[in-house]
């Protein structure tokens, strides 16, 4: 991976992560504070707690791609330190997806009228729990290419041994 290209996605990371901060520090004071304008039409105050969760999934998430994003730049990524990251990023966004479909379940009663966009939002969900599968399918790659580094350094040592 390129420097130019280290650098652009942490810059996105970063901005990403410290944005999130902010909405997480807005949402919370908001609920401490008791200034919640809530009207009743919609469960405010459980969608708030859910969101300030599902942001830190995400946070989760971003902070496990920079430290993969560092081991691709020491060329340690193919070693069985890289599952670790992996797998918390494969759990955050499951935890998201879940997250999700508790808003769906919240918002659910008001769409009786139309109820299309509750079956959207379920779309979403399980498109949410696709992207995990993908995730999963990588860290199978990454397992296979791992198990060749291994077999590659085993063959290499043999070859000195008999050079």
């Amino acid at each position: 991976m390129g420097r130019l290209t280290v650098l652009a996605l942490r810059a996105v990371l970063v901005v990403v992560l410290v944005g999130t901060v902010l909405v997480q520090a807005l949402m919370v004071w908001t609920l401490v504070s008791g200034n919640d304008p809530e009207d009743g039409s919609l469960p405010l105050t459980p969608l708030r707690v859910i969101t300030i969760l599902g942001l830190v999934s995400a946070q989760v998430a971003l902070v496990c791609v920079w430290r993969l994003v560092t081991m691709v730049r020491r060329g340690t990524v193919f070693s069985h330190t890289a599952f670790r990251y992996v797998d918390v990023v494969i759990g955050a966004i499951v935890a998201a997806a879940l997250l999700w479909f508790a808003v769906t379940a919240l918002n659910a009663p008001g769409q009786r009228d139309d109820p299309g966009v509750t079956v959207i939002m379920g779309g979403i969900g399980l498109a949410i729990l696709g992207v995990a599968l993908i995730v999963l399918v990588l860290r199978t790659l990454l397992a296979q290419a791992v198990a060749r580094d291994v077999e590659a350094k085993a063959m290499k040592a043999e070859l000195d041994e008999v050079i």
